[in-house]
């Protein structure tokens, strides 16, 4: 039976709502309730603008879990073999871009395997490290992520090393209340002999055997899996794998879209993207592609070039606008946005496909491998020629402004939950057993995060982070006419308060970027607290430079820190609406990258708590 044969027979069942698997965890942060505003002094967009909720609509982000350190045999990589960076490469040797065999690109039979557009936030990770696994888990859920696609579209590799150490990590992550995206495959972009036994171990090694349930990501009622199972025999294995999930085959042309009549989704394009499997019942497509940026050009017609080509469609463009014209014009993602606007304004889809997370590296190839000379870096290239949404070490504070971007642009498309009221105001007695217990809102953190790293990276890469120390899980804020006061809670006793760095309180008084150390405008415990005070220091901004400015009062009761702010100091006060996040051992001060990294940060990243409350 032909793929669309199946389709057309199964039609009426794929009608039913939407189903997503169920999430055994206690989902305790709420990220859609935090504030996030950019180097570029961009802030996404709060419940005000995004409007309520929608339930459905989805978005799914195209995800690599192929930087394992292993060949598709299960063979180690040379650990030797220095890791090369495009971006660095080219800075101190431009004259390689015209050369295959320049020495720059490492030694002939020393040269590593894939070449990287710019080093991540994380490092030269293999994606069986779980500590960076456990990073991913909480960004991508806190960008309000559904749902990764893995890339198995290379033959029959499944890159099994990696998925399973995922899986495991994010099942770990779901139970420490982390909504962490559900996982679906992408397989080869036709029926061939890879895809099908690739389904076949897919099936047999996993969802056969029920692994991993809870993580599976459900479309229409069954597990999702863009794939083609037109060569699957109707009986046996194969006949149970037609009716265990949902196909929808990836097509992989940039232009030309899929047929009205099939089930093909898509996973990049160029403007202007299409909408797939339109839906008549709803008047809109089932899905669509958001792509940071395409390995394309007019020359070829919009079609797939190397990325390193002339006039090919990078993060700085757009169809419309043409290219930005600022030096750093990479940074502001019109490319991007122009797909988010269609997505959103035009197509309006079930599923936004986003492409993608952390791609990262590049083969290089001659016109002898098909491509073009003098060399060719197909899929990535450098700072504008490249389609990675996660954190670059490269790009300095800047590193993170497409997440910024993303984040933004997943709460216009799918809304934001209210946020909640705090609870009338009150006089907190510090250390007093039960003074917090009707204080709200009840500000989360995730818990089981601060585990140390011990990790080969790829090829000579070695990595280790041991700043993991107090395990931030939840905080309060109250206030009455005199003093704000702040309670913070670890999952286990509070280490001693003479440690460097110790649970460090960021407070944003006027929620205004462009004032304080980005946009912080008072640190406490930056200096350690002492004889029962803390210390308040205020930042003139935007370096980091604080001076002191007062004191309060603070109390520690096994795994829980209060402190006592008088009004005085912040310069606030009885309407308070402010910004605030915790940090316990910073190994960077002055490197706002540094919360993404180190120790335990709360909120993660950018991210900040609001609090608004007036006496």
């Amino acid at each position: 039976m032909t793929y669309r044969k199946l389709m057309m027979a199964v039609l009426p069942l794929m009608l039913c709502p939407i189903v997503k698997a169920a999430n055994p965890g206690s989902i305790t942060a709420e990220s859609d309730n935090w504030s996030l505003t950019d180097a570029l002094g961009r802030k996404a967009r709060s419940y005000e603008t995004a409007g309520e909720k929608r339930d459905d609509r989805f978005v799914g982000m195209f995800y690599w879990t192929w930087h394992q350190g292993y060949d598709g045999n299960g063979g180690n990589e040379d650990t030797s073999v220095e890791v090369k960076n495009i971006t660095e490469v080219l800075k101190e040797h431009p004259e390689a871009i015209n050369d295959y065999n320049h020495l720059a690109w490492g030694e002939a039979g020393r040269r590593p395997g894939v070449f990287y557009w710019d080093e991540p936030i994380f490092g030269y990770y293999r994606t069986t490290d779980p500590w960076v696994l456990r990073k991913h888990a909480e960004m991508l859920a806190d960008a309000g992520i559904d749902c990764v696609f893995f890339d198995c579209t290379n033959g029959s590799l499944l890159w099994e090393q990696s998925f399973r150490a995922l899986l495991k990590t994010w099942d770990r992550a779901q139970k420490d209340g982390v909504n962490v995206p559900k996982i679906a495959f992408m397989l080869p972009f036709a029926p061939t002999a890879d895809s099908r036994t690739s389904l076949i171990n897919l099936y047999n090694k996993l969802y056969g055997k029920g692994e991993y349930s809870n993580l599976w990501f459900y479309w229409k009622g069954k597990p999702l899996i863009m794939a083609y199972p037109d060569n699957l025999a109707e009986t046996g294995v194969e006949g149970k794998i037609r009716e265990f999930f949902t196909f929808r085959p990836g097509q992989p042309d940039y232009v030309n879209g899929s047929p009205a009549d099939s089930f093909q989704w898509g996973w990049l394009e160029v403007y202007p993207t299409h909408g797939y499997c339109y839906d008549p019942s709803k008047g809109r497509p089932e899905q669509c592609v958001v792509g940071i940026a395409q390995n394309a050009r007019d020359l070829s017609g919009g079609h797939c070039c190397a990325f390193n080509l002339p006039e090919t469609y990078g993060r700085s463009y757009s169809k419309l606008k043409g290219v930005d014209p600022r030096e750093d014009g990479y940074l502001y993602g019109w490319n991007f946005q122009e797909q988010w606007d269609r997505a959103i304004d035009e197509l309006q889809p079930d599923m936004v496909f986003v492409t993608g997370w952390n791609e990262w590296t590049s083969g290089m190839w001659t016109k002898a491998h098909g491509w073009s000379d003098p060399l060719s870096f197909v899929d990535q290239f450098d700072r504008d020629h490249s389609r990675d949404i996660e954190p670059t070490k490269g790009w300095g504070d800047k590193g993170d402004v497409y997440y910024q971007q993303l984040v933004d642009n997943v709460r216009r498309y799918k809304g934001m939950s209210a946020p909640r009221k705090a609870s009338a105001p009150k006089t907190i007695r510090l250390g007093r057993k039960g003074e917090w217990d009707n204080v709200l809102p009840d500000y989360k953190a995730y818990r089981g995060n601060t585990f140390h790293r011990d990790h080969r990276g790829r090829y000579n890469k070695y990595y280790t982070n041991t700043s993991g120390r107090n395990d931030i899980v939840g905080a309060k804020v109250t206030h009455d006419k005199k003093n704000v006061y702040f309670r913070v809670e670890t999952d286990s006793l509070l280490t001693p308060s003479s440690d460097p760095n110790w649970m460090m309180l960021f407070i944003d008084a006027d929620r205004d970027k462009s004032t304080g150390w980005n946009g912080y405008d008072f640190i406490i415990n930056r200096k350690s607290p002492k004889d029962g005070k803390v210390f308040i220091e205020k930042c003139a901004g935007p370096s980091w430079e604080w001076s002191g400015t007062a004191t309060g009062r603070y109390t520690v009761n096994g795994n829980v820190l209060e402190i006592a702010i008088p009004k005085s100091a912040l310069n606030v006060g009885n309407d308070l609406d402010f910004e605030f996040k915790w940090n316990d051992n910073m190994q960077t001060p002055g490197d706002i990258m540094d919360f993404y990294i180190n120790g335990d940060t709360a909120p993660g990243g950018r991210f900040n708590y609001v609090y608004q409350s007036s006496l």
